[in-house]
C-alpha cells in the first residue's frame, strides 16, 4: 500500500487506491496508530448524484437579476452555465455592489473547515481575492470557543498558546493523579485536527494515563464523554451549570482553607474581589457547595468531596471547548482559571489547567510547533466586522449597533454574501431564523463541491474540486507529520480549485497579476514550502527539500526531548516572565472587563442563570438537548457519505433518550420523534440508553438541514438540531454561540413520516 498516492485531511492521512481514474478506496496511513473511519466516506460520493460539475445559477436570479425572488432560495431550479458566463455574472455583481454600496457590503465570513492543504485553503483564497478588489466585511472568532477567545486574553494575556502549548499528556501520565474534566475528554472529537492529522494519539494518551493510575472525573450530562476504559467517575450535572459547580468548588476551598494563598498573592490579581463574591458579601448569597449542588443537581456532598480531592491530589483541571458554547459561556473558562489558581498547581508539569483535551488530536501533545507559512491574504482596507455567530443579526438588522469586547459597532448592509470552504447551515443556530435572514442579501455566492443546504440556498454556485483532485501539502504546525498530498484523480466535470476559480474572476476584473503575482498553483506551493523551510531552519528545525518530500511522501518532525509549559517560566519568576495582561499576572478580577459596564459579564467569574435550563420554574416535560460533535464526520462534512449514513436510523439522526424519559413518553428504540420548541422542530430516531442524564437528550450536529417543502414548514426532516437551538450571543463581551443551552419537547411522530431529501440535488436546467 505504501506506493499508493497520499492524501491528508482534518480527520487523517490515507493512501488512495484508484482504478481506471476513479477512487476505489482510501486506506489508513501506515503510521497512524488509531486511524479515523471518516475518510473512506468520500469514496461513494466524490462522483455521485450530489456532485456539482458545472457553475450553477438560480433560475430567478439568472432571469431577473440580483435580489430576484429571494423567498425561492432553497426551492428553485438551477441553470448550468459555462465558466465564462459565471465569471461575467459574478464580476458584474461585484462591480455593482462595491460601486453602489461600498466594499463593506460584501460579507465573506466563510467560516469552516474546508481542507487540510496549506495552499488550497478556501478562506485564504477568498480573502486574498477580495482584498485585491478593495476588501470586505469579515467575521472574528470561532464557533468552537468564541467566548474563550475573548475572555481568556483579558485573564491570561492570550488564548491559543495556552490551548496548544499547555498541559501535555506526557506530564499527566508521568506525574498526575487526578483529571477533573468538565465536558469530559471526548475521544471522538480527537479524530480531527485543523491542517491534517498523521497519527491519532488521544485514545492512547487517555489509556496510558489510566494505566498509570491517574483517576478521571467526568462532569458532563453524557457518560460517554470519557471513554469507558478510563473508568471515570461520572458526575451527571445539569447542562449549562458548569460555572456554578466551579464556584461551589472554589467556595469550599476557601471555607476549608484548602486554597494556596501564596500562589494567589504572587501570581494573581483581584482574588479579594472574587472571594467577596463567593462568600456572598456582594449579594448576600454564598456560592457554597449546597448552592452549587442545588443548581447543578449534584448535591452538596459531591461538590465538597471533589474539592477536597482536588486540593489533596496532583490535579489537572480540564475544560472542554463546549463549555463556551452555552449562555454566558465566558464564565466556565474564567471560573476554571480562578479555581486552578486557588489550587496553586498552575505551571507544575502534569497539573494545573487544560483547555480542551481531545477537542482536537493536537491538544496536549508534545511536538515541535512549526512556524509554517500560509498563503498571504494581503491587507483588508475594510475594517467592518461581526462576531462569527451573529450572521442572522447582521442580515436582519443592517445599521443596528451591537456590543463586543468593550466596543460599540454597527452591522453593515450586506448585499453580497460569499462562502468558500464552510457551511453556515451546519454551524449556525436557529436555522429557521437564518433562512429568513438569508433572503435579505441581493446575491449569495458559494464555492462548494456538492449539493447541500447551503448550495441549494445560493444564487450562484461555483463548483470546487476536492483534495483528491489537486496537489498540496498538509503542514499546519499542529501535527508532527508533513504530508505531500498527491493529485489522485483528474477534476470531475468542470470543477476547479478555489485558486483557479478566483484566478478566472480576477482576470475578468483585470486584477489577475495582483492576485497570482505571476505564479502558477505549483509555483505558489513551492514558494509556501520554501518559505516554511527557511523559517523553520531559523528555529533549528531542518525540513527536507520539496523534492525529498515528494519522493518519500511524508516527513515526521521529531518531538523535542523537553517542552516547557506556557506557565513554567511565569511560575519560576513572574516578574521576569510576566503574562501579557495589564498586571502581568492572572487576572481573577479584570479591571478592563469591569470598565465595560456589562450587566451580563462582570469583572470576575460569576453565575448567571441561563435563558433556559432544567432548573428554571415551569419546566414541565421539557428536556435539555445536547447537540455535541458527531462521531462519523467532521461537523457536516461527508454527511452524505457511506460512513456517516451507516450511523443513521432509517436515514435519520439518532436521538439518545434516557430510559425514564422514554418510558414517560412511551418511546422505544427506532421510533421517529418530533423534537420541537418555539423556534422550530426536527425529526429523529430514538435510541434508548442510560448513557445520558435523565432530563437530557443528545443528538449530534452535522445532519444536512432538510426543511419541509411547504413554505410554512419549520421542520428539518433529517435531524439537524440547529432547527431548535437559540441564536443568542453568550454575552455582550464575546457574542459567541449558545447552542448548548436549549430546552425542547419530544413526542412520537404519529403522522406519515416524510422522506429525507437532504441528499437529493435540485432540478438542473441546461441552456
Amino acid at each position: 500500500m505504501t506506493d499508493l498516492p497520499l492524501t491528508s485531511s482534518h480527520w487523517g492521512t490515507y493512501r488512495v487506491e484508484t482504478v481506471n481514474g476513479a477512487v476505489k478506496a482510501l486506506h489508513p496511513f501506515e503510521h497512524d496508530a488509531d486511524p479515523s473511519p471518516i475518510g473512506p466516506g468520500i469514496v461513494d460520493v466524490i462522483d455521485g448524484p450530489t456532485r456539482i460539475t458545472d457553475p450553477m445559477v438560480r433560475k430567478s436570479w439568472l432571469e431577473h437579476g440580483p435580489g430576484a425572488a429571494p423567498e425561492l432560495r432553497g426551492r428553485e431550479p438551477f441553470v448550468a452555465v459555462d465558466w465564462d458566463t459565471a465569471n461575467r455574472l459574478v464580476a458584474a455583481e461585484i462591480d455593482r455592489v462595491r460601486t453602489d454600496y461600498g466594499n463593506e457590503s460584501i460579507y465573506a465570513g466563510s467560516y469552516g473547515w474546508a481542507s487540510a492543504g496549506r495552499f488550497h485553503h478556501a478562506q485564504s483564497q477568498l480573502r486574498r481575492f477580495l482584498n485585491c478588489i478593495g476588501g470586505h466585511t469579515q467575521s472574528v472568532n470561532t464557533y468552537s470557543f468564541a467566548a474563550g477567545e475573548v475572555v481568556v486574553p483579558h485573564v491570561l494575556g492570550g488564548f491559543r498558546e495556552f490551548v496548544y502549548g499547555e498541559a501535555q499528556w506526557d506530564d499527566v501520565i508521568a506525574s498526575g493523579e487526578l483529571v477533573v474534566a468538565f465536558g469530559g475528554v471526548p475521544i471522538k472529537n480527537g479524530q480531527i485536527s485543523q491542517g491534517g492529522v498523521g497519527n491519532h494519539v488521544q485514545r492512547n494518551h487517555v489509556q496510558a494515563a489510566a494505566d498509570a493510575g491517574v483517576q478521571f472525573v467526568n462532569i458532563s450530562p453524557l457518560r460517554s464523554d470519557v471513554m469507558a476504559e478510563a473508568d471515570a467517575q461520572w458526575l451527571a450535572a445539569r447542562p449549562s451549570t458548569d460555572a456554578a459547580i466551579l464556584l461551589g468548588l472554589a467556595h469550599t476551598l476557601i471555607v476549608e482553607e484548602l486554597h494556596d494563598r501564596r500562589f494567589l498573592d504572587r501570581y494573581t490579581t483581584g482574588f479579594d474581589r472574587f472571594e467577596a463574591y463567593l462568600l456572598g458579601h456582594d449579594d448576600g448569597i454564598a456560592k457554597d457547595a449546597a448552592w452549587a449542588g442545588a443548581i447543578s443537581g449534584l448535591g452538596a456532598d459531591t461538590i465538597t468531596d471533589l474539592a477536597r480531592r482536588m486540593a489533596t491530589s496532583r490535579t489537572m483541571l480540564s475544560v472542554s471547548w463546549s463549555m463556551t458554547r452555552q449562555d454566558h459561556g465566558e464564565q466556565p473558562f474564567w471560573a476554571a482559571i480562578a479555581l486552578a489558581s486557588m489550587l496553586g498547581q498552575i505551571g507544575v508539569p502534569g497539573q494545573g489547567l487544560a483547555f480542551g483535551y481531545s477537542a482536537m488530536n493536537s491538544v496536549g501533545n508534545r511536538y515541535a510547533r512549526l512556524p509554517v507559512i500560509a498563503l498571504p491574504q494581503g491587507a483588508n482596507p475594510v475594517k467592518t466586522f461581526i462576531p462569527v455567530a451573529r450572521i442572522s443579526d447582521m442580515l436582519l438588522n443592517p445599521g443596528k449597533a451591537f456590543d463586543y469586547n468593550g466596543g460599540r459597532y454597527t452591522y453593515p448592509d450586506a448585499r453580497i454574501v460569499w462562502w468558500a470552504g464552510g457551511n453556515p447551515f451546519h454551524h449556525h443556530q436557529d436555522l429557521n431564523r437564518m433562512v429568513e435572514a438569508w433572503r435579505r442579501p441581493d446575491t449569495i455566492i458559494v464555492n462548494d463541491w456538492c449539493w447541500n443546504a447551503q448550495t441549494k440556498h445560493a444564487d450562484i454556485v461555483l463548483p470546487a474540486n476536492t483534495t483528491l483532485e489537486r496537489e498540496d501539502i498538509a503542514m499546519a504546525g499542529l501535527d508532527p507529520f508533513i504530508v505531500k498530498m498527491d493529485k489522485a484523480i483528474d477534476s470531475i466535470g468542470n470543477s476547479r480549485s478555489d485558486h483557479e476559480i478566483f484566478r478566472g474572476l480576477a482576470a475578468e476584473l483585470g486584477i489577475e497579476d495582483a492576485f497570482t503575482e505571476g505564479r502558477t498553483e505549483r509555483e505558489w506551493l513551492e514558494w509556501i514550502y520554501t518559505e516554511t523551510r527557511r523559517v523553520c531552519a531559523g528555529n533549528d528545525v531542518e525540513l527536507p527539500t520539496l523534492e525529498e518530500l515528494e519522493r518519500d511522501g511524508w516527513f515526521e518532525v521529531k518531538a523535542p526531548q523537553k517542552q516547557p509549559t506556557r506557565f513554567e517560566a511565569f511560575r519560576h519568576d513572574p516578574e521576569a516572565a510576566p503574562l501579557q495582561t495589564p498586571s502581568g499576572r492572572i487576572e481573577i478580577f479584570s479591571e478592563t472587563i469591569a470598565s465595560f459596564g456589562y450587566d451580563d459579564c462582570l469583572g470576575h467569574p460569576a453565575w448567571f442563570e441561563p435563558y433556559e435550563w432544567l432548573g428554571q420554574d415551569n419546566v414541565g416535560d421539557a428536556l435539555h438537548l445536547v447537540s455535541n460533535q458527531p462521531t462519523r464526520k467532521l461537523h457536516s462534512q461527508l454527511d452524505h457519505g457511506s460512513v456517516s449514513r451507516s450511523g443513521k436510523i432509517a436515514g435519520r439522526e439518532p436521538l439518545t433518550v434516557h430510559s425514564t424519559d422514554a418510558a414517560a413518553r412511551s418511546l422505544s428504540d427506532g421510533d421517529v420523534v418530533r423534537i420541537f420548541n418555539e423556534r422550530g422542530s426536527c425529526l429523529a430516531a430514538v435510541v434508548v440508553d442510560d448513557v445520558v442524564r435523565p432530563g437530557v437528550v443528545q443528538m449530534s450536529t452535522g445532519a444536512w438541514f432538510d426543511p419541509g417543502r411547504d413554505e410554512l414548514d419549520d421542520t428539518c426532516k433529517h435531524g439537524n438540531p440547529n432547527a431548535v437551538t437559540r441564536d443568542k450571543g453568550t454575552s455582550r463581551l464575546a457574542q459567541g454561540p449558545t447552542a448548548h443551552t436549549c430546552l425542547v419537547r419530544v413526542e412520537r411522530f404519529d403522522g406519515v413520516v416524510p422522506p429525507v431529501t437532504a441528499f437529493e440535488p435540485p432540478v438542473i436546467e441546461r441552456q
